[in-house]
């Protein structure tokens, strides 16, 4: 699976999963959405999903839910590497070159001050488009 498309799939269980819990949904149904949610992603590594499987989710709201229980100082809000590491993904150079690869960075992956921030913004850009919901000040 593609890095973006594991990035879908966290934001979008752990959304099914507050959800089902504020509604009293069995859990097993929380899973059901995710694999679908992993298929779109799969078969377009190179570009975002063309369905919507982050349809009404609060971006924001999720990502803060994952800083909160990761236990760490994390800014996701300005760093792909603190959105990976809330995510409990490598944010190693190595995947995050992979990843700007799938969303089309055509810049130099050597100078990763540069392909990091593009990814954060392109990253963003790429929830919003797939159905996220983010603040005005993330929305680009």
């Amino acid at each position: 699976m593609s890095i973006f498309g594991t990035i879908i799939n966290k934001l979008f269980g752990k959304a099914n999963a507050t959800a089902n819990t504020d509604t009293g949904a069995a859990a097993p149904a929380a899973a059901q959405p995710d694999a679908a949610a992993s298929q779109p992603a799969a078969a377009a590594p190179a570009a975002p999903p063309a369905v919507a499987p982050l349809s009404g989710v609060d971006v924001a709201a999720v990502m803060d839910r994952f800083v909160s229980e990761s236990g760490q100082k994390l800014d996701w809000r300005v760093s792909i590497v603190d959105m990976m590491k809330a995510l409990g993904l490598d944010s190693s150079l190595d995947h995050r070159k992979q990843l700007a690869g799938e969303l089309g960075y055509t810049g130099d992956t050597n100078d990763s001050a540069t392909m990091n921030i593009w990814l954060h913004k392109e990253v963003l850009k790429a929830l919003a488009a797939n159905g996220g919901t983010l603040p005005p000040n993330l929305a680009g």
